[in-house]
């Protein structure tokens, strides 16, 4: 059995971890995201497809700007503690970067990389020795991949997540804690289809969602502190 937090769950990956994830019907996953609505037919979604699966825990939260000290006692009336925290919320602004002003980097960086240092410093003192964080980061993040006019801003948040994880490895260290980072390549979601609309991604949201949740549950007995690039295409 597994308590797992995602956030970002409403929608692409994170919604299809989500299912994934509720497939099996020892975990107890508290799904976050921001719209109320979409977590409604995440809930809806979940219960026809895995009627005998997990337990799913929808909550409307902001990882910027709500409060987290209404997040934590939810969290621990669920849950004893936290064996997998999955990080998956994010933003994307594609626009040349003499179009992009410092509004625009700060909320890249604000949603991609600050946001997740709320729910881990949050989460960490209800986990324990042998739980998992897994960071979702992208190519754009990833030293030495290919990198992609308009996405400087993207691309810059993401690569401090990546640091961000190498040193939380270490941090964590004693506490058995394991982190890791998955620097995605494109799948099919609404994000990459509103920043890239005369593109196709190379992975549906379904598979890239499901490489999440396995490797959520079991990638931290192999990996720890690691930046991993996942994706089928080169660049």
């Amino acid at each position: 059995m597994a308590n797992i937090i995602i956030t970002g769950a409403s929608s692409g990956v994170g919604f299809e971890a989500v299912l994934d994830l509720t497939s099996k019907k020892d975990n107890k996953v508290i799904a976050l995201a921001r719209s109320a609505d979409r977590l409604r037919k995440l809930h809806e979604i979940s219960s026809q497809l895995n009627y005998d699966g997990g337990e799913l825990y929808p909550a409307q939260f902001d990882i910027v700007y709500d409060d987290y000290a209404t997040l934590v006692p939810f969290i621990q009336s669920k849950f004893d503690s936290v064996d997998i925290l999955i990080n998956n919320a994010g933003a994307l602004i594609n626009k040349s970067f003499m179009e992009t002003d410092t509004q625009d980097f700060a909320e890249m960086l604000q949603t991609n990389v600050i946001g997740h240092v709320n729910m881990i410093k949050h989460v960490v003192p209800m986990m324990h020795e042998g739980s998992h964080i897994v960071n979702i980061g992208s190519m754009g993040g990833f030293q030495g991949s290919m990198k992609f006019a308009g996405l400087s801003a993207y691309s810059a948040s993401k690569g401090a997540l990546a640091v961000l994880t190498e040193c939380l490895a270490e941090e964590f260290k004693d506490k058995g804690i394991k982190v890791n980072c998955l620097a995605l390549g494109s799948a099919q979601t609404e994000m990459f289809e509103a920043a890239f609309p005369d593109l196709q991604a190379g992975t549906l949201a379904y598979e890239m969602g499901r490489y999440i949740a396995d490797f959520a549950q079991t990638g931290h007995h192999y990996f720890n502190g690691k930046v991993l690039p996942v994706a089928n295409t080169t660049p």
